[in-house]
């Protein structure tokens, strides 16, 4: 074990050494996070896959508008709606649509779907191989090790034409739901103290019917609740080339490195706090609020402490309202409208319509007083995240698979950005990196002080 107090020291002079002083990077017009100035994304390529549209530019200026969401050009609310009026499932049929570029027919649907389900259930030896050994206290670091393992399991895992690729992203999709389930079993059997309970997945049913199935210990859910997560499930696969994991899987795809490395990757990025581990953020605070908040049915009384969050008296200190704003959405994020939407269902099939009226108050009074206490604050939006976890709570998911179902989702957008990054052959993405060191000369060990 390394001496702490040896670390401490050590870590301070890292600090000392890493630090910038942060008017030089508006000096050198470094585009920070390739953000511009104006808080919107720096250009670094085109993509086919998915648009997140949250504002305009007119004459210089950014114009907040409603927000939308595309999957190969087509609207995601016209997705989504189309299918609850079908009563269909449809997180299967916008994973075929985000990797073929097409909507199905109904004869390729089902194809499909069957293919999947074929896939759903890990090799032999897999489980005990990637999951069981070591499980881990963090479910996203172990699908990313049993991502990692996966590689073992592929006798061409390095090919980079788009027929091994497309094979390993069907499976990669496929048993993305089991690997998480099981890697939640696990840790509650081995860190938590809970009875060990591994079924197969049902080839008869879905993605989200097969997860809700995998983690309760019954194997039973309603329709509302399948529906529910199967909701969450398409506004989770896609979101555009710039987010973070999803860059994060053309940098690595660029450097020609294999599928399973890639995806490892992505799902390490999602975990961050500031990306898919948010919801976490979001659910923290909001235990805080119900603690606090006496009525959560009290406008004023929810009004006053936002009002405290946002002054740094309550909350983490850092004056931010998680689940409010979002990097391009500006006016609305379509996946908290159409989550809502089933949240609204979900609450009053579970007796929470409290509960549900104290998020929606925090959506609409929150961004008024942001702006009352940052005038320059641009639009505070309820994202995603303020719905997401209240979803999840209500369908009993524990709070450890929140973030790893985001990962179920996404991976089908990830395999699709890789195989467009590996389909047009781009350079090696290296942006540049200033130097603001001066040269200085090397010192004989024995000049040392």
């Amino acid at each position: 074990m390394i001496n702490p107090s040896w670390i401490k020291a050590r870590a301070d002079e890292v600090r000392r050494v890493n630090i910038i002083d942060p008017a030089l990077y508006q000096r050198y017009n470094v585009k920070r996070g390739l953000r511009n100035s104006d808080g919107t994304g720096v250009l670094v390529g085109l993509s086919t896959i998915g648009n997140v549209h949250g504002y305009m530019v007119s004459e210089g200026e950014k114009i907040s508008v409603p927000g939308q969401l595309f999957y190969r050009g087509i609207n995601v609310e016209d997705l989504v709606h189309n299918c609850q009026r079908e009563h269909r499932f449809g997180f299967e049929e916008a994973a075929y649509l985000l990797l073929f570029g097409e909507l199905p027919n109904a004869k390729r649907l089902q194809e499909w779907q069957t293919l999947l389900a074929e896939n759903r259930r890990l090799p032999e030896g897999f489980k005990e191989n990637a999951i069981m050994r070591a499980p881990g206290k963090d479910i996203m670091n172990s699908i990313a090790r049993a991502v990692l393992t996966a590689y073992a399991y592929d006798t061409t895992p390095d090919l980079l034409d788009i027929e091994t690729n497309l094979r390993q992203a069907i499976e990669l999709i496929a048993e993305f739901p089991t690997i998480a389930a099981y890697a939640y079993q696990a840790k509650a059997h081995y860190h938590l103290g809970h009875s060990l309970m591994m079924r197969y997945p049902d080839p008869l049913k879905g993605t989200a019917e097969n997860l809700l199935a995998l983690i309760r210990e019954d194997g039973q859910c309603t329709r509302l609740e399948a529906e529910t997560l199967d909701l969450a499930l398409i506004l989770h696969a896609e979101h555009g080339g710039g987010n973070n994991s999803s860059f994060v899987t053309h940098v690595v795809s660029s450097a020609f490195s294999d599928m399973y490395s890639t995806i490892a990757a992505a799902t390490l990025s999602l975990k961050g706090s500031r990306h898919g581990g948010a919801n976490l953020r979001v659910m923290r605070q909001m235990d805080e609020i119900k603690r606090n908040v006496r009525r959560w049915t009290d406008s004023g009384e929810v009004a006053d402490y936002i009002g405290r969050i946002v002054s740094k008296e309550a909350g983490d200190g850092t004056g931010l309202v998680y689940g409010l704003g979002h990097a391009v959405y500006t006016l609305s994020d379509p996946r908290a409208v159409l989550l809502k939407e089933k949240a609204r269902e979900l609450a009053e099939a579970n007796n929470r319509l409290d509960e549900f009226a104290l998020y929606e108050a925090i959506e609409t009074l929150g961004p008024d007083i942001i702006r009352k206490a940052h005038p320059n604050a641009r639009d505070a939006c309820a994202n995603v995240d303020l719905y997401s976890g209240f979803v999840y709570a209500m369908l009993g998911i524990p709070r450890d698979l929140y973030t790893p179902l985001f990962a179920v989702g996404r991976v089908v957008g990830w395999a699709a950005h890789r195989m467009e990054e590996l389909d047009n052959a781009g350079p090696i993405i290296r942006p540049a990196y200033k130097p603001i060191f001066k040269s200085r000369d090397y010192v004989p060990m024995g000049d040392r002080a």
